[in-house]
């Protein structure tokens, strides 16, 4: 209990320090809008009220491939990286998230199956790595779509527009295919 107790001590000397000293007023402020949204919702809150708006106007079926209101008319900024996932959640509702979702289960089984038929550490280790990067960046733009995670600019790996994310994914997944082929 006292390493815990110490462990947030630093955490809280650390975001007191960091608040202060090295955060940017537009960074301050999407941090408040995502503890409080309601504070601006034209300002910093925004973007998350657009995003949770498309999602919402999906429904089951969705409203059609580049038919989405928010997406067409420009409501919701950045549709094609920051907010796909609610491009998508619009135009395709809740039956094209659904295979995203199962797009995005079988991409990484097959990652964790190559990590688990690895016959050494370094594709093993460099494997799962890459799972846990995937992952984690699907969970994160979910979360900011959905309002449960400040808007940081994670984009949706494989999906969203371009940018050097997609180049490193398309690198990991060539040598991934390298371990594969040549174990």
């Amino acid at each position: 209990m006292r390493h815990f107790l110490i462990l947030i001590f630093c955490f809280l000397l650390l975001f007191i320090f960091s608040w202060f000293f090295l955060l940017k007023d537009y960074q301050k402020e999407r941090v408040i809008s995502f503890v409080q949204p309601q504070l601006e919702p034209l300002g910093a809150s925004w973007s998350q009220r657009q995003a949770k708006i498309a999602i919402g106007s999906g429904g089951v079926f969705g409203q059609g491939f580049a038919k989405g209101s928010q997406t067409k008319y420009g409501f919701l900024p950045e549709p094609q990286t920051d907010f796909i996932f609610s491009a998508i959640a619009e135009e395709f509702g809740f039956i094209g998230i659904g295979i995203l979702l199962l797009l995005f289960s079988f991409f990484f089984w097959r990652i964790i199956k190559i990590a688990l038929s690895a016959q050494s550490n370094f594709p093993r280790l460099f494997a799962t790595g890459f799972a846990v990067s995937v992952f984690a960046q699907a969970l994160i733009h979910i979360g900011m779509n959905l309002g449960l995670l400040p808007i940081i600019g994670i984009p949706l790996p494989l999906v969203s527009y371009g940018g050097a994310n997609l180049i490193f994914n398309l690198m990991a997944l060539g040598i991934l295919q390298s371990f594969k082929i040549y174990q």
